[in-house]
């Protein structure tokens, strides 16, 4: 976009009904709880489960999913450093509108370094934003494995995969910790609605 275009763009975010406005209708309060940890940590399934214990308690949720939105709005996206950022850009942007129209968020995203977390608070907001760390050792992920991306990845036809080539950073900012080679999903669930409840009732 060259600064001429640029020029012409107005927001009229101030006529537009607000986030609150809309958590009133839906007398919920939304947040984003975004699941960080490594493939095959347990994230999307925690996420699922976690989706569906809400909408048994009448909240309105939308679940992203890493493999989902790299197969449809990022799908032109690749591993690299720059493109994992822009990944995240996309995906903090996308959360945003859902958490504008009062909806509770579950993101469940590699998101492996510091940088790249803190793009997804800067866009959505750090008061919006409960990041949540599954913390599941790598050996217990390279069992799991049904995708073969791990044997892949060590084997050297997988570049800058997260774990085994490329960095994963321990999440500083992350409320909760769970480790689904020690818990079971009921358990991990649990321990999710135990924090997250009190975050999101109206």
């Amino acid at each position: 976009m060259n600064s001429n275009q640029s020029e012409n763009i107005f927001p009229v975010f101030e006529q537009i009904i607000n986030k609150e406005q809309k958590e009133r209708l839906l007398k919920q309060k939304a947040k984003v709880i975004w699941l960080t940890g490594l493939s095959g940590s347990g994230k999307t399934t925690v996420g699922a489960a976690f989706e569906r214990e809400l909408y048994k308690r009448g909240f309105l949720t939308q679940i992203l999913d890493g493999d989902n939105i790299r197969t449809g709005i990022n799908k032109n996206l690749k591993f690299t450093v720059e493109d994992r950022l822009e990944n995240i850009r996309r995906i903090a942007e996308v959360t945003k509108l859902f958490l504008n129209c009062g909806v509770i968020t579950i993101n469940c995203f590699i998101t492996p370094t510091e940088d790249i977390r803190q793009i997804a608070r800067d866009i959505i907001g750090a008061e919006n934003m409960i990041e949540i760390y599954i913390n599941t050792p790598v050996e217990v992920c390279e069992q799991r494995d049904i995708k073969g991306l791990y044997k892949k990845a060590r084997a050297g036809e997988l570049k800058n995969f997260t774990g085994i080539s490329s960095p994963f950073e321990k999440p500083i900012h992350a409320k909760l910790e769970i480790n689904t080679g020690e818990l079971s999903l009921e358990e991990s669930v649990n321990k999710l609605l135990k924090l997250v409840l009190k975050e999101i009732s109206y």
